[in-house]
């Protein structure tokens, strides 16, 4: 296997490339005073962000106010690799799995929700550098092979639009001496995420939403009229509802702390390079590329011709830790500069400008999961798994559905009926997460699932990615 010079990785700067593309504006003052509102968004990335815009342009009169611990974008949604999936179930497969009676209408919603996103970034003029130019998915055994032409015999019984490319059609997409063959699913996007991010924060902005940065909420507790107290460091806010867009951060609801997990993801900018170097690895087009195994890659080009390449290693930490210095792992990217040097050897020579890590929220049905507490007043939409760019606008609708009571086709849904199995406790959580990825890895070297694997299938725990 062609390994990558320490030189490669010489002088990268561990900040998200997307943070180094556009500037952040301002910070907005912190809330330092007691308030009261209508709805009360407590996280400032793409869920928080998408539920206050849905519901001030549901009715303009209500008072929205956002709160951020941090700055807008500045987590997961900022630090993401841009694939904006269709799938509100990440990927048709999942859905099948868990409700395949409710799949195709799962998956004409998902389509629905790309749809709605794209009508926004339009109304409000969001250059976020959007395409739709699909992703194509590599085999590098022939049992994955196998897997994707299944899958694309599949996906079609559902609405989903898919190609298979056999071996000998490999080269029509990117030349690899990996790849045995692969899918092409057309209805994937691209998009800066922090573009995005910024783009809605400023949506916001000029429909009045009031948005308050470096100020995390400590607590809720219930106010004596019936109202939510949330409260932070300088102020408090009465809220006569409250959505929690929260991700992988610390919960404010103890059952958040089993509902989801947090797991650490990074990802590699090259530095530009030249129509050559793209000619030479075939990838003449703007289609999206990952790998169909368990430890995948993804990865993109980007606006000024780089590629993104991440993914690989996910790493859960005993406790759950979320610490700052977790977001920096050098042993990840050392390994993510060899896969890339293997899958292009042609591109051993580039070097790599960027290096970061970003946190997922997962879950174990590793898509959206939703509930309610204090009697209807709050509701949460967390567990999205690392693909929340879309699915968090489904999430955030999900959300102003409970909050106001009524019956739509979204909460009919058995996805949002049922609640994710929760985790375990530790230390069975650490053990159960360590034995799982070891099963996965296994598998995409053998291309079979251990008993392991079986039992989570059979627990209905499982998952193919």
């Amino acid at each position: 296997m062609p390994t990558t010079s320490p030189s490669t990785l010489s002088g990268v700067s561990q900040s998200p490339y997307w943070f180094d593309v556009t500037s952040a504006p301002a910070p907005l003052p912190a809330l330092d005073a007691t308030i009261s509102t209508d709805l009360l968004v407590v996280g400032g990335g793409y869920t928080g962000l998408w539920t206050a815009l849905l519901a001030k342009e549901a009715d303009p009169d209500q008072r929205v106010v956002l709160v951020e611990g941090s700055t807008v974008g500045h987590a997961a949604s900022g630090r993401n690799g841009g694939f904006c999936s269709p799938s509100i179930t990440h990927g048709l497969a999942n859905g099948v799995q868990r409700w395949p009676s409710e799949a195709a209408t799962l998956h004409q919603m998902g389509l629905e929700n790309l749809a709605g996103i794209e009508d926004t970034l339009e109304r409000y003029g969001i250059d976020a550098d959007y395409s739709r130019p699909g992703k194509v998915s590599f085999a590098r055994t022939p049992w994955e092979l196998e897997g994707l032409r299944k899958y694309s015999e599949m996906s079609g019984k559902y609405g989903e639009q898919s190609r298979f490319i056999p071996t000998s059609e490999v080269g029509e997409w990117t030349t690899s001496p990996a790849y045995l063959g692969g899918l092409y699913l057309p209805d994937y996007s691209l998009v800066d995420p922090y573009k995005l991010v910024l783009g809605l924060r400023r949506a916001c902005l000029e429909l009045g939403v009031e948005i308050y940065e470096n100020t995390p909420v400590s607590s809720l507790d219930r106010g004596s009229d019936g109202d939510v107290a949330a409260t932070t460091p300088m102020g408090r806010i009465d809220a006569a509802r409250v959505a929690l867009g929260t991700n992988a951060f610390k919960p404010l609801l103890r059952r958040l702390s089993t509902t989801a997990i947090p797991v650490y993801d990074y990802a590699l900018v090259t530095e530009p390079l030249s129509d050559n170097d793209f000619e030479a690895i075939g990838w003449t087009q703007e289609f999206g590329l990952t790998d169909a195994s368990n430890q995948f890659h993804y990865y993109r080009k980007t606006a000024d011709n780089r590629i993104l390449w991440g993914g690989y290693d996910a790493i859960y930490h005993y406790g759950s830790r979320r610490d700052a210095e977790l977001l920096d792992r050098p042993q990840t990217y050392a390994r993510l500069a060899e896969n890339f040097s293997a899958t292009y050897p042609q591109l051993s020579h580039v070097r790599f400008s960027h290096a970061w890590g970003g946190v997922i929220d997962s879950s174990t049905r590793f898509c959206l999961t939703s509930g309610s507490a204090f009697g209807g007043r709050v509701a949460y939409a967390i567990g999205f798994t690392g693909l929340g760019v879309t699915a968090t606008r489904f999430g955030a609708q999900i959300m102003l559905d409970r909050l106001s009571g009524e019956k739509t086709p979204r909460t009919e849904l058995a996805m949002t009926r049922r609640q994710a199995i929760p985790f375990p406790p530790e230390p069975v959580r650490y053990l159960g997460v360590q034995a799982t990825r070891w099963s996965m890895a296994r598998e995409d070297e053998r291309g079979t699932r251990n008993l392991w694997l079986k039992l989570l299938d059979k627990l209905g725990l499982g998952f193919d990615s």
